[in-house]
């Protein structure tokens, strides 16, 4: 017999032997057992991966992972969740709103005969006063809205029902608070008009808002807080309550901060005027509210602001620039289907234009650290509005047209003001509130 055949024999005999010794059953486990043992190995295998993962997470340094462990969840957090507006984290904010995206399917409509609302996030010095009186007294629609002077207020109703469709400072008032925020706004919006109008309803929710060159704006909150501007109203509403006289401390005593010089508006480091607009974007409950925001900032807590804010923006059904209003004007009307029967005049030459040009080098290098935040959300605006217009535009076979007679509308009463006129928002207005601007 060959060696080979021989040493197969003899093995089988040994085990065939060694069988008839064991008690029944026990063969087949004695078989059994390298496969449970090979089931082990594969199960701490994949524990000590996991666990290497986790760890190297936890522990590569900052200049290789780029972002801290505690800094990356909170990140994560502010860029993982549903792309739209008044969708953060579902245990801190509930309402929903469309996203840009939505918006521009191709049977999307803004209805104004359902449930549809687009809701204004109005931050101070943006231009946010005339574009918001433009949607109430200048969009061509089939019912326009009912505007009283006296009280600076409008009606703006849907065609068939006295519902609101437009939640805004000269619709509903400041119904979420003096110049509520994203994380107010998110917050508080459908309580609000289902107080309103006395009932729950489902609802389609549109954010849009402005946003303005940083030290331009920064520069026009000085000078309106330099007239005694305070916006004491504004509420700071965050996770259920309004932020503390120690979160968010004044810069001056008094009743106000008149007067105030520049080299005093910006040495006060936690001045709201700073990196306001990426502050009013974000969520702030991934930073712990205002306990996080201002006189306990760091590296970690601003690059998840401006992370949560660039994500917000980005989702938005529409946000406009001031210093391209006529781009502005096109892309809300595209994406919306709604025309203004007035266009949107640039005026380049403001108030805050001739304070930055009397300003020396190093004072604007000292605005710019201070609002680091907004200058980098503001490039970020930027690219994504050009790109938002030249995909508008690459699909408009009348563009051409449309562009030449933007504004264009056969309507009697509109108004004459233009979105830039109210920007330094006149002092000589004496009846009109400070406050409410």
């Amino acid at each position: 017999m060959h060696p080979v055949e021989m040493q197969k024999s003899v093995s089988v005999q040994v085990d065939s032997d060694f069988a008839l010794l064991l008690p029944s059953g026990a063969y087949e486990i004695k078989k059994m057992e390298p496969r449970s043992r090979l089931r082990k190995v594969i199960l701490f295998c994949l524990l000590l991966s996991l666990f290497g993962m986790v760890a190297f997470g936890y522990f590569c340094p900052d200049q290789v992972c780029a972002l801290s462990p505690r800094e990356r969840v909170a990140e994560s957090l502010a860029l993982t969740y549903a792309e739209a507006p008044g969708r953060p984290l579902p245990d801190v904010i509930s309402q929903p709103g469309l996203s840009y995206d939505e918006v521009l399917h191709d049977d999307f409509r803004f209805d104004l005969n359902a449930h549809d609302v687009m809701v204004f996030l109005h931050i101070q010095k943006t231009g946010g006063t005339s574009f918001g009186r433009h949607l109430v007294m200048d969009l061509d629609l089939k019912r326009p809205c009912n505007c009283q002077r006296a009280r600076k207020r409008c009606h703006c109703f849907r065609p068939h029902s006295n519902e609101i469709w437009l939640f805004s400072r000269y619709s509903t008032g400041w119904k979420c608070g003096l110049h509520a925020d994203f994380t107010e706004l998110t917050a508080c919006v459908g309580g609000e008009l289902d107080r309103h109008e006395g009932s729950a309803v489902h609802r389609r929710y549109f954010y849009i808002t402005l946003l303005r060159e940083p030290v331009s704006r920064y520069l026009s909150e000085f000078r309106h807080v330099k007239r005694g501007a305070t916006w004491k109203g504004s509420r700071h509403w965050c996770q259920g309550r309004t932020a503390t006289a120690a979160e968010v401390p004044p810069c001056y005593t008094g009743e106000s901060w008149r007067g105030v010089t520049l080299e005093e508006f910006a040495s006060c480091s936690w001045n709201l005027a700073n990196n306001r607009q990426t502050r009013m974007l974000a969520d702030l409950a991934l930073v712990g509210c205002y306990n996080g925001t201002l006189r306990h900032r760091t590296s970690d807590t601003d690059r998840v602001l401006l992370a949560s804010a660039k994500r917000n923006l980005a989702a938005m059904s529409y946000f406009g620039l001031t210093e391209f209003q006529k781009i502005s004007q096109y892309v809300f009307e595209e994406t919306f289907n709604l025309r203004f029967a007035v266009p949107f005049t640039q005026h380049n030459a403001t108030v805050s234009g001739a304070t930055l040009a009397a300003l020396t080098p190093a004072q604007v290098d000292h605005i710019k650290r201070l609002n680091s935040l907004d200058l980098e959300l503001y490039e970020f605006a930027k690219n994504l509005m050009f790109k938002r217009f030249e995909a508008l535009k690459h699909r408009d076979s009348d563009f051409e047209y449309r562009w030449r007679h933007l504004g264009e509308v056969a309507r009697s009463g509109v108004t004459e003001f233009d979105w830039d006129s109210n920007l330094e928002d006149a002092t000589t207005e004496k009846s009109r509130g400070l406050d409410d601007i």
